[in-house]
C-alpha cells in the first residue's frame, strides 16, 4: 500500500527529469543559427535567418566582388540562361531549409561554382560552427562555417 500512496510522486519526479534531459538535448546552440557565416575556405559570407518555418542563407560578401574587368561575379553557371546575369552577392543559397532535427535543417543548397542546386544538411555545432553537408545520391561533402561579422 506504501508504493501505491508514493506511485504520483514517482512518477512526477520521473516526469521532470525525462522533460528537463529532454530539453537539454534539445537547446539551440546559444545564439542560434542567425547571423553571418563565413564558407570554410574564407572566399564568402552568407547571412543565415529564420524565413517562416525554414532557414535562409544569403551571400552577403564575396573575397573576390568583381571579376578581372571590375564587374560584379555574376550567377554565369546557372542552369537557367535567364539567371546567369544576377549578382552571386544577394543570391539565396538554401532552398526549403526546414527543421529535422534539433539544431538541424534539412533541404537543398544551391551552389553558385556549378549553377547546380544539392540535397543539404545545415547543423549548427555550437555558438560559432555551423556545418553545412551536401549530397549527390550517396556522395557526400561538408563543411564547416564559423560565425563571423560583416
Amino acid at each position: 500500500m506504501r508504493i501505491h500512496a508514493r506511485l504520483p510522486a514517482i512518477l512526477a519526479a520521473s516526469f521532470i527529469l525525462t522533460a528537463t534531459l529532454f530539453g537539454a538535448a534539445r537547446a539551440a546552440p546559444e545564439g542560434g543559427p542567425a547571423g553571418i557565416w563565413q564558407t570554410q575556405a574564407g572566399d564568402a559570407k552568407v547571412q543565415v535567418s529564420r524565413c517562416g518555418g525554414s532557414l535562409c542563407g544569403k551571400v552577403v560578401w564575396l573575397r573576390q566582388p568583381t571579376d578581372s574587368a571590375g564587374r560584379p561575379q555574376l550567377d554565369d553557371k546557372n542552369q537557367n540562361p535567364s539567371l546567369r546575369t544576377r549578382p552571386i552577392i544577394g543570391i539565396q543559397l538554401f532552398i526549403d531549409m526546414k527543421p529535422s532535427a534539433p539544431n538541424t535543417w534539412t533541404g537543398r543548397i544551391y551552389n553558385a561554382d556549378d549553377g547546380q542546386s544539392y540535397s543539404s544538411t545545415v547543423s549548427q555545432i555550437d555558438a560559432g560552427r555551423l556545418e553545412v553537408r551536401g549530397c549527390v545520391g550517396a556522395l557526400c561533402g561538408s563543411e564547416t562555417w564559423s560565425r563571423t561579422t560583416r
